[in-house]
């Protein structure tokens, strides 16, 4: 990534923390653009992310298999603080160097994915929850190379679904954002009406 990966998650994270703060506890069973997630499953994943994706800084392993539930009292601002750690865990340019034992990709790969999931998985709730949200242009700038590169795979494995049509540019849409939500099989107008 041409950026250093800390400071595009620094930029990206506080966006996607506001988001996680507005979302309410009679919101936690709503569905949303992750087909299989709700809003408490998402929310889930997303503290999965930013807990792993500290170890995985470190170039150390990880555990995806384990989903213990981390909506328990405080759970909001302890998101704040893992997310605050995450940016921390990829701050040393070293941990950009070489191949994450863990994942066996390239650590530059390995933080994108985290930046990856930080926004898109921001936008998922907040389009679920009814919320504002405007990511961090320049971080969504450097994604588009990354979400190409692992598509085919991640496509095969099921983590995005094939893209959609990309919908009609408007003045009140980011072209940018749309075509990142396009790349992994997400329909940027979501939710659609019939």
């Amino acid at each position: 990534m041409a950026t250093q990966t800390s400071d595009l998650l620094a930029a990206a994270a506080p966006r996607t923390v506001d988001v996680v703060r507005g979302v309410a506890d009679d919101q936690l069973d709503l569905p949303t653009p992750c087909r299989d997630y709700v809003v408490r499953d998402l929310l889930n994943h997303l503290f999965e992310v930013v807990v792993n994706f500290q170890d995985l800084a470190e170039k150390r392993p990880v555990e995806w298999a384990e989903k213990p539930d981390h909506l328990d009292d405080g759970w909001r601002d302890r998101f704040v603080v893992e997310t605050d750690r995450l940016v921390a865990a990829w701050s040393d340019p070293s941990t950009l160097e070489g191949v994450s034992p863990g994942m066996g990709l390239p650590q530059t790969v390995v933080g994108g994915m985290a930046l990856l999931d930080l926004i898109v998985h921001g936008w998922d709730l907040a389009v679920a929850t009814g919320q504002p949200y405007r990511p961090a242009p320049e971080a969504v700038a450097e994604l588009h190379a990354l979400v190409e590169q692992l598509g085919p795979t991640a496509r095969k494995m099921g983590v995005f679904a094939d893209p959609p049509q990309p919908p009609t540019p408007t003045k009140t849409r980011t072209p940018d954002l749309d075509r990142l939500l396009t790349q992994t099989g997400r329909t940027p107008t979501w939710p659609q009406t019939p």
